[in-house]
């Protein structure tokens, strides 16, 4: 399951990739996790009061919270994908169960 929601990441990526003109190299797949990370924390700072809100209220920061986790997930995906890593046989290794979506 992980390896089909891997792959339709990558066909939604490539075609985003292509449409825009993006390079993904090795180094970008490592660099968006980073980024996508940092988008996160920063929804994140908001909600618990570390950072200014913008005039966003709770609900619209738990809405991009939980896209900015989409997009840290979906990068994820990703370069697992890019670098062929079975995640299935890592999740069992690591956290000792099967992973089933």
């Amino acid at each position: 399951m992980l390896e089909r929601l891997g792959s339709q990441f990558e066909t939604a990526s490539a075609g985003y990739a292509g449409a825009h003109g993006i390079e993904r190299d090795a180094d970008w797949f490592i660099l968006k996790i980073q980024e996508q990370l940092g988008e996160l924390t920063q929804v994140w700072n908001k909600l618990s009061g570390r950072g200014r809100r913008h005039g966003k209220s709770t609900e619209e920061l738990t809405a991009l919270m939980a896209d900015e986790t989409a997009d840290l997930l979906g990068h994820v995906l990703l370069f697992a994908h890019h670098h062929k890593l079975d995640l299935p046989a890592a999740i069992e290794r690591k956290w000792r169960f099967q992973a089933t979506l």
